[in-house]
């Protein structure tokens, strides 16, 4: 039977960098609060604009549209970045 092969059994496949702990925390910090600047900036044009009728215009469904794909990229990637810094690896396994 044919032996499946991992990341691990290619020496050099992806090279890591040394990087000083305070690296790692540093960015996870600033991670977070991008995150939630853009989770509450985000979520708070979307409500003007389902409150506000005369925000609802042609125009400004593109940049509602902007501002829910924006809310949706902070609510699922800071997260994952964050968590990620604080354990100075990838810690959802190889399937994630």
């Amino acid at each position: 039977t044919p032996q499946k092969m991992t990341v691990q059994d290619v020496p050099g496949a992806f090279p890591t960098v040394d990087v000083p702990d305070h690296a790692h925390y540093t960015i996870g910090v600033v991670i977070l609060i991008v995150g939630i600047t853009g989770t509450l900036g985000n979520f708070l044009v979307i409500y003007a604009f389902c409150r506000s009728r005369s925000l609802q215009t042609p125009a400004n469904v593109f940049i509602i549209n902007l501002a829910i794909s924006d809310f949706l990229m902070s609510i699922t990637q800071s997260p994952v970045f964050f968590t990620n810094s604080l354990h100075k690896r990838w810690i959802f396994g190889e399937k994630g």
